[in-house]
């Protein structure tokens, strides 16, 4: 029994070193037709050349390959590489396959170029379709069909161990230049590690880069750091936006990925620390962001994007659900819905960006707020644009300290400064100790009713905002295609002229709409004082400012004489004061475009009880100008004015709902 034993293991023994011997002999042949496998299944998928200089092993299994170069067919090298140095799954070499364990790879270079319409890369992302299947030439192009094959190419080419010594990428076109190195990169059982030196034509960014992937279940998730002082740059957006936005750290993934139907829906995260933004249509100054993230559901499709509304969206501590879509298969449609649940009050005001609402910074609240907006508009149907925005408080809510700005100072007198772009120019005081102050019962029924049916008809009855004509307002500036007309009330107009610069940025309408509903619904200031320090304060003409100012400089009388007819004129011009003189000929006579803004005006004003019958018939565009406008505008050196149609631009401003 022992010999037989003894036979037994010997013969399994020899069994073992014969395959060993042979093994080793032929593993070379083993390694060769393998290598051709690659290249000919590489060249079957692609049109391109694969390359591989020479395949030998080093070690019991360890491969070197070199002069490795993929070229597409008649274009420009994509890739090359000075060597790979591979580990052999032992096993695979049994079955007359190598299978390559983990990869490091020496001086690898990414090349891709783009000439005209011609790249040396598309063809990495084009998918053969069936010779019979139709082509829609008429669905324009789906860009969740091409970020979902983008997505999955990326997965598909993730290697389970690699690490890349010194691997470069670059992307060159006429007008691009982008570079990227990286001293390193490991991927390690979906680990992924690297430090990433990337050059966008002049700007640099070095940073760090680590996270995992899941290349099965197309999950990644990413964190990029800063590696310097100058944080993480965004390139182009100067050049494209005239933006700049840069953060200390970025964290991007993707849980999910679902394509059916030709719709790609994609979930995931993204969080940014120190974030910093400067536009100067979003603002004067730097806009701070301590922590932001958004929690994304994202569908794109044929001629449909979508902002699912599980889309969370947070600013500091602030958080908001949004939803969002654009669609243009038979119509250009567009949807927006923002709301919020219950915020406690101090959270809302203690996440505002730093330095963006100069007058709210340091206020602290009590109570809760809620924000709701509906926004819904079809380019083929204008008129039917719906907006709905609500800011509710609860009922314990109020302010416990002002912070920067007490926004009741103006319950009493207080020093206003005037600003022309951003520059003060003149300084009074609104209150009694100023000669050119009028308090409100001083001022003509008729300014101040010509003045609240051009300007805002509802300024009595509503909160500070007057949707329908912010409605209205929406549809005039679609149609244009510009910013052709505001929907702001009397309230707007006075926050604005108080407590703000004249700079048209996001950030001041923002903040002009916080002021306005802190005003309104917590009654800091009564209507009628809003509208009488309204009326003291506004332009009328060249450093004209107030009702009394304005009464002496036009008509040399005092506001509580203005007539008809000089209260409609006066109103004519708060649109555009500064064009005062466009509205008279050298003889100081009214020109003949004003009299269907008399008329349109005197109208709305009888309709509304405001002037008697009697008053309407006899209200014609007559006034006769007195001081020192007279001596500025009345040159009579030419009786042949050529009049210039200003009717368009007048009626504009005119709240036409007709309350």
């Amino acid at each position: 029994m022992k010999r037989r034993i003894l036979a037994w293991a010997g013969g399994v023994l020899a069994f073992f070193v014969l395959a060993f011997v042979l093994l080793f002999a032929f593993r070379s042949k083993v390694l060769s037709y393998t290598i051709d496998r690659i290249i000919t299944k590489v060249e079957n998928k692609y049109p391109a050349d694969m390359n591989i200089g020479s395949a030998e092993f080093v070690d019991w299994n360890s491969v070197v390959l070199t002069g490795i170069s993929f070229v597409p067919d008649k274009l420009d090298t994509l890739f090359t590489t000075d060597s790979v140095y591979a580990t052999v799954s032992f096993r695979s070499v049994f079955k007359g396959r190598i299978v390559f364990k983990r990869l490091v790879v020496t001086d690898g270079y990414l090349t891709a170029v783009k000439k005209g319409d011609q790249t040396n890369f598309d063809f990495l992302f084009k998918k053969d379709e069936a010779p019979d299947e139709p082509v829609d030439t008429t669905a324009g192009r789906n860009y969740g069909r091409l970020l979902n094959l983008l997505i999955e190419t990326a997965f598909d080419n993730v290697p389970d161990q690699v690490d890349f010594k010194n691997l470069n990428a670059s992307y060159a076109s006429t007008s691009r230049t982008i570079d990227v190195k990286m001293p390193f990169l490991v991927i390690d059982d979906g680990h992924v590690e690297s430090d990433v030196y990337i050059r966008t034509d002049s700007l640099v960014n070095n940073l760090r880069m680590r996270g995992t992937i899941d290349p099965g279940d197309y999950r990644i998730s990413t964190s990029f750091y800063a590696a310097d002082t100058n944080g993480i740059r965004l390139p182009y957006v100067q050049q494209k936006l005239d933006a700049q936005v840069a953060f200390d750290t970025l964290h991007l993934s993707l849980d999910s990925k679902r394509f059916r139907k030709e719709n790609l829906t994609i979930s995931g995260r993204a969080m940014v620390d120190n974030l910093v933004l400067n536009h100067p249509k979003l603002a004067d100054e730097d806009i701070h962001v301590d922590e932001s993230a958004v929690d994304y559901v994202l569908t794109l499709g044929p001629n449909l994007y979508v902002v699912d509304s599980l889309t969370e969206v947070r600013v500091n501590s602030a958080r908001a659900n949004v939803y969002a879509s654009y669609q243009n298969k038979t119509s250009k449609i567009i949807d927006l819905k923002v709301k919020t649940e219950e915020v406690p009050a101090n959270d809302f005001f203690n996440s505002l960006p730093a330095g963006l609402f100069e007058n709210l910074e340091g206020i602290q609240a009590q109570g809760w707020l809620k924000y709701n907006l509906n926004f819904h508009v079809d380019m083929d149907s204008l008129e039917q644009v719906v907006f709905n925005s609500d800011l509710d408080a609860s009922d314990d809510f109020k302010i416990v300290k002002w912070g920067n700005t007490n926004l009741q100072k103006i319950n009493g007198s207080f020093s206003h400064t005037v600003y022309e772009y951003g520059k003060p120019v003149r300084t009074f005081t609104v209150g009694p100790s100023n000669a050119f102050y009028s308090p409100i019962h001083e001022i003509s029924p008729y300014l101040r009713n010509a003045i609240l049916t051009a300007e805002d008809a509802g300024f009595y009855s509503h909160n500070g905002f007057h949707e329908e004509a912010f409605r209205q307002a929406i549809i005039k500036n679609l149609k244009e295609g510009e910013f052709a007309r505001g929907g702001s009330t009397i309230s707007m107009q006075l926050v604005k002229n108080v407590f703000l610069t004249r700079k048209k940025t996001v950030a001041r309408k923002v903040e002009e709409a916080i002021i306005v509903w802190l005003i309104e619904n917590l009654d800091l200031v009564s209507k009628n004082r809003m509208f009488e320090v309204y009326l003291n304060i506004i332009e009328w003409g060249p450093n004209v400012y107030g009702a009394k100012d304005a009464s002496r400089f036009y008509f040399g009388k005092q506001p509580s004489e203005l007539n008809l007819a000089e209260a409609i004129f006066l109103t004519s011009i708060i649109p555009s004061p500064k064009r005062y003189r466009s509205s008279f000929d050298s003889y100081g006579n009214l020109r003949s475009y004003k009299s269907g803004y008399y008329r349109l005006i005197g109208g709305i004003m009888r309709r509304r009880g405001k002037i008697s019958q009697e008053e309407y018939e006899a209200l014609s565009p007559n006034v006769r100008l007195y001081g020192r406008a007279r001596d500025l505008i009345v040159t009579a050196r030419d009786s042949s004015v050529v009049e210039e149609d200003t009717t368009q631009f007048e009626l504009e401003t005119i709240d036409l709902l007709d309350f």
